[in-house]
């Protein structure tokens, strides 16, 4: 292809991109082959086409600002050129048919991929800490297997007479601006090319049954609630053979009735009476694999946080473990013994005396 890209779509280097857009739409409308039958139209279409599809990637265009028409022909070949072009801007124009116009046929028929499909699943706080083997399930569609998803008894099929095996239908609307070229997916076939000559008795037809399916579920450990799990190929079976869609889990964790999990940190109260916080003392305290033995040091207050490392809830990821805090709450004890109470009573005359000679040794200070 000779000429430079830039001449060849009558534009400056310089040029945005909503201009480049805007010049290669004017173009193609008025060369596409489906409405300018002039000799050379067709030529011409897939010279500008060519230069857009580099120009318009941002990366190739840098290249071939950068060593020039010969220097990026020997980096690029014609199929690297139209590798991701993108053509959907058009389909308005053309109804798809440009690419009759720039690979001379047909698009090829894509297979229409099986629905995916989604569930919730309730599981434990524990089956969420150490993951779990779960069995969903589902009713849902599976290939046949009578006709191995054919749709044909005995698996026999015939060409379709309505798109000659292509699967497409085009019809040529012509209008005062030219003609325009529809392709569509044959009402007939339904895209597959062949119809089967006489239909299953197992699927009628439709090469997929309706049936119970129990499927296995891997749970990591480290889930939370809103998690979601993809099972590939666990959802709908596609029509005719084609792939099945994927089935996505979405998790659901219950409460524990001793921790509380914010993210990957677990917290559980620790209650205190007066004396184990006031003189201290070792207790013993769950964590999510064993116990362990937590020191209260003397004069432990309600609400302080004692942290244990490596304690908390496993990341799904594979990162490591959150961490667990104690928070130690002191407990008001609600009825006393008399001997308690007396003892309280002791308790609260010699912090009375502490008070006031503490009291005292401030007024001195200042006297001093």
């Amino acid at each position: 292809m000779a000429g430079d890209y830039y001449d060849i779509l009558g534009i400056k280097k310089t040029a945005s991109e909503e201009e480049l857009k805007k010049t290669y739409k004017a173009l193609a409308k008025k060369y596409h082959p489906d409405i300018n039958k002039e000799p050379g139209a067709e030529a011409k279409f897939k010279e500008i086409s060519e230069a857009y599809a580099v120009l318009s990637d941002k990366q190739k265009r840098s290249q071939y600002d950068q060593f020039g028409k010969e220097g990026f022909s020997q980096r690029y070949s014609a199929e690297d050129i139209f590798r991701g072009f993108d053509t959907s801007q058009f389909e308005d124009l053309f109804s798809g048919s440009i690419f009759d116009a720039l690979f001379g046929g047909g698009r090829r028929q894509r297979k229409q991929k099986g629905r995916d499909l989604r569930v919730n699943l309730d599981i434990s706080f524990e089956e969420a800490a150490f993951g779990a083997k779960k069995e969903i399930k589902i009713r849902k569609p599976e290939r046949c297997e009578t006709c191995e998803g054919t749709g044909a008894q005995d698996g026999e099929l015939e060409i379709c007479d309505a798109c000659n095996g292509s699967g497409q239908i085009r019809k040529t609307s012509r209008t005062p601006f030219g003609s325009f070229v529809q392709v569509g997916t044959c009402p007939q076939c339904q895209g597959q090319g062949k119809f089967p000559k006489k239909l299953c008795k197992q699927c009628h037809g439709e090469g997929r049954v309706e049936v119970l399916k129990e499927i296995k579920a891997n749970i990591p450990a480290g889930v939370d609630t809103g998690s979601t799990l993809r099972v590939s190929g666990e959802g709908e079976a596609g029509p005719h053979k084609s792939p099945s869609g994927d089935l996505y889990i979405t998790i659901q964790v219950e409460e524990s009735d001793i921790f509380k999990r914010e993210e990957n940190d677990l917290y559980i109260e620790l209650p205190l009476t007066f004396p184990q916080a006031a003189l201290g003392c070792e207790l013993k305290v769950p964590t999510l694999k064993k116990e362990v033995t937590v020191k209260i040091p003397p004069g432990t207050q309600s609400g302080t946080n004692i942290r244990l490392k490596h304690e908390g809830f496993p990341d799904v990821h594979g990162y490591g473990p959150g961490d667990l805090y104690v928070i130690v709450e002191v407990v008001t004890p609600k009825h006393l013994s008399k001997e308690q109470m007396e003892l309280f009573g002791r308790l609260a005359k010699t912090e009375e005396k502490k008070s006031i000679l503490e009291k005292i040794r401030e007024w001195a200070s200042r006297k001093d």
